[in-house]
């Protein structure tokens, strides 16, 4: 009998993410998206510095399900045949199955849970392709790949003592969608829009035709007078000009 399930590969389907974590109850940004392959168990960010020299694996999110990253989970194990989705320019699979209740017809469906796939993808998740090689082959060996060194990408955001009085920031990526709709990459949780100020605050002005926004930039922010204020937050109008009776 070949390798059932690596440890680590059960930790991902064990182990609850997007929860707050048990050790920083008390920090900010404390949610678990991070599962160590080497401890077998799902971390926050604040955890990482205690686990950087260990296997690390990003857990993301998409339409309420655990995805991560293919370019990652392919130093693992092999993921031919699993069908993928583009999401914020990186190609994600997702870890457990999906059970589809209604029936399409023609494609390709799943080999575990029946799902309508794409061609020639014939599983919609890691889980039901681990399960499918367990069935058919009785060992999964054959498909795992060695992998000694695992890091988070560049632009994970690793907190430093962060204070309830800081500035919160969000882990990039984290999490991919909050709804049933996939967000575009220019509206996602990156380190660029986190990274964003408005360092005057904005008058806006009402008018018949809608919202009218009054930007200003932060060179001017300290000439503001109440005359401005007053005229950008309400201006008089003037005598209608109505046509001449006929």
């Amino acid at each position: 009998m070949g390798i059932q399930k690596p440890s680590w590969l059960k930790a991902l389907y064990v182990e609850k993410f997007f929860v707050p974590c048990s050790i920083h109850e008390s920090a900010k940004k404390n949610e678990k998206n991070v599962c160590c392959l080497d401890c077998n168990t799902s971390i926050c960010p604040h955890c990482v510095t205690s686990h950087r020299v260990h296997r690390l694996l990003q857990i993301r999110r998409y339409v309420y399900h655990e995805v991560v990253r293919l370019e990652d989970i392919e130093n693992l194990i092999d993921c031919s045949n699993i069908q993928a989705y583009t999401i914020n320019n990186a190609k994600v699979v997702f870890i457990k199955k999906r059970p589809q209740n209604r029936q399409f017809k023609g494609g390709n469906y799943c080999t575990s849970c029946d799902r309508s796939l794409q061609e020639p993808f014939i599983h919609c998740s890691l889980g039901c392709k681990v399960d499918f090689v367990l069935k058919h082959h009785k060992d999964l060996s054959p498909f795992l790949r060695r992998c000694t060194i695992l890091q988070l990408s560049s632009d994970f955001f690793i907190p430093q003592d962060m204070g309830d009085d800081d500035m919160a920031i969000d882990t990039a990526h984290s999490t991919i969608v909050d709804n049933d709709e996939p967000w575009s990459s220019s509206s996602s949780t990156g380190s660029g829009s986190e990274n964003m100020s408005f360092p005057c605050t904005e008058f806006v002005r009402k008018k018949r035709s809608g919202m009218h926004v009054c930007g200003r930039s932060a060179n001017n922010c300290n000439n503001i007078t109440e005359e401005d204020m007053a005229t950008s937050i309400s201006r008089r109008k003037g005598i209608p000009q109505r046509s001449p009776l006929c």
